[in-house]
């Protein structure tokens, strides 16, 4: 298993250092500079010494080099649109925020998809298979962004219910973190079904029910440990999705979390802050894939990593 880490690790290295490169010169490649708001205010000179302050002077592949040499000492330079702030520093202080966030998307996604997949799986009702098939294909059909627009309408502005900025309070987590895990609700609730329909046509389960084993340990014992090997599997990527992908949601919400400060920076070409909060999101994802394939492995021994 330690040799499975450290391959994951190097490879994620790699990755980092491809998806670092990308972005730095897919962000050069892009139309305009950090200053191009603030042409007319400034004159000629104060532009040339901005430049020369944060490096944009020097030529690209120069610039390149001098950001990756100080990327891999932990340095990641000075935000361009918030002056005086070190892009370090505004990643540790907006990071709770959306982890908050997204600690309460994943367990609502967790436990109302797994609850929703094991009705599905063991109803014999049609309606109410027929509700839950439903809701897990509008999860995968509707967009979140979609979803946060539509409450914040409903809820926020025709009847009052809901707040709609910020996160002052646990009523205003409801619809940011709804529309966040709308989709891993659906993700879950078909993996739980699919995986526990086929575990509980397993001999092992017809062999629990034959030694008179009550219907309800035989799912719980034999059925659900196995099926929710691929929902576990699928936890670690999922977390570093609504980490990742609450960029929009925190936005509408005007949450002050690291996903609204991405968004935030690559309008105002804040070059140093996208660079940062992208490796910060690729790390995230990274690491999250390999703690879920460990977690895995150690509930179930059958699980070889690396192979």
């Amino acid at each position: 298993m330690l040799k499975y880490i450290i391959k994951k690790l190097l490879i994620g290295c790699l990755t980092l250092f491809v998806l670092a490169t990308i972005t730095f010169f897919g962000m050069k490649a892009m139309p305009g500079n950090p200053f191009s708001q603030d042409n007319r205010a400034l004159s000629q000179e104060a532009y040339e010494a901005l430049e020369a302050k944060y490096g944009l002077d020097k030529p690209v592949t120069e610039q390149y080099v001098i950001y990756m040499t100080n990327a891999l000492h932990g340095d990641f330079g000075e935000s361009i649109s918030k002056k005086g702030q070190q892009v370090a520093d505004i990643i540790i202080s907006r990071f709770p925020v959306t982890a908050k966030l997204g600690l309460v998307a994943f367990a609502i996604a967790l436990v109302v998809g797994l609850v929703f997949g094991i009705i599905s799986a063991l109803t014999k009702r049609r309606v109410t298979n027929n509700v839950i098939t439903m809701i897990a294909t509008m999860g995968v059909s509707i967009p979140g962004f979609l979803l946060a627009i539509l409450m914040m309408i409903l809820f926020g502005v025709k009847l009052g219910w809901l707040p709609v900025v910020g996160l002052d309070s646990w009523k205003h987590y409801i619809m940011p973190a709804l529309a966040l895990s709308f989709s891993s609700i659906s993700m879950i609730t078909r993996l739980t079904r699919s995986s526990l329909k086929d575990v509980m046509n397993k001999d092992y389960i017809t062999l629990a029910r034959s030694k008179g084993t009550k219907e309800v340990m035989v799912t719980v014992k034999h059925g659900l440990k196995n099926a929710l090997l691929p929902v576990i599997t699928y936890c670690g990527p999922m977390f570093a999705g609504l980490i990742t992908g609450s960029l929009v949601i925190e936005t509408l919400f005007s949450i002050p979390g690291i996903g609204r400060e991405f968004t935030s920076s690559i309008t105002n070409r804040d070059y140093t802050l996208v660079m940062g909060l992208t490796l910060f999101f690729g790390a995230i994802v990274i690491i999250m894939n390999i703690i879920s394939d460990v977690v895995a492995a150690i509930i179930d021994p059958r699980i070889k990593l690396g192979k």
